[in-house]
């Protein structure tokens, strides 16, 4: 098996879809507009900063989920992915997709987005294995926090040799893109490292390490 992992957010797609869904919920009137978009906004500068604390956010995002029944987040989520998702999609992601998947690599998302809102987009993509931050569930309902490590900086490496142990598999030869610095952890670990339109700080340290540059939106 050759892993072609991918970062969503600003990789695969045009945008981030954990901001997204904030903004869809602050649209839509299903939290309190003026709050609840400062704070969203608030971590994503602190995520594009490095300097995002993932469990304080995780319960921020995780929190309106535990105030309704799984019928109606379905629905949001349905909406969200025809409203936010779908613009969001490229193009040149889908043909990068389709050459490893041609390759017969094993294609895999890994996020930290939470499993609620991107287990629909892997399943867009047609990307069959997905590590994504698992919001805690006890009796069908979300608690409001994460079960286990939180898929983000070196929790994804965490996670990923988790997922390679239990399936017996190694990392030879396999790809990593991403957009962000937070994810160097993960990009020293594998052969093949792309910064995919990636944030000045990633843009540098490719350069300095030699790992590949490209855009999925050009």
């Amino acid at each position: 098996m050759t892993l072609a992992i991918f970062d969503l957010d600003n990789t695969l797609l045009a945008g981030d879809s954990d901001h997204a869904w904030g903004e869809f919920l602050v649209e839509e009137g299903m939290v309190d507009a003026d709050e609840y978009r400062r704070a969203n906004d608030r971590f994503y500068e602190e995520y594009l900063n490095g300097e995002l604390d993932i469990f304080h956010y995780q319960r921020f995002v995780l929190n309106p989920l535990t105030r309704h029944n799984m019928e109606e987040l379905e629905a949001w989520r349905e909406a969200f992915m025809a409203k936010k998702v779908q613009p969001m999609m490229l193009d040149k992601a889908a043909r990068l997709l389709a050459d490893h998947r041609d390759q017969g690599h094993t294609l895999m998302i890994i996020t930290a987005t939470n499993r609620f809102i991107t287990e629909p987009i892997a399943e867009l993509l047609g990307v069959d294995h997905l590590i994504a931050t698992e919001p805690e569930m006890v009796n069908g309902k979300f608690t409001g926090e994460v079960a286990g490590t939180p898929s983000f900086q070196g929790g994804k490496v965490e996670r990923l040799n988790d997922w390679l142990a239990a399936h017996s598999e190694s990392l030879d030869g396999a790809w990593f893109y991403s957009d962000s610095h937070n994810d160097v952890p993960l990009l020293k670990q594998v052969a093949n490292p792309v910064a995919v339109d990636p944030d000045p700080t990633l843009e540098k340290l490719a350069v300095e390490n030699g790992w590949k540059v490209m855009s999925l939106r050009v």
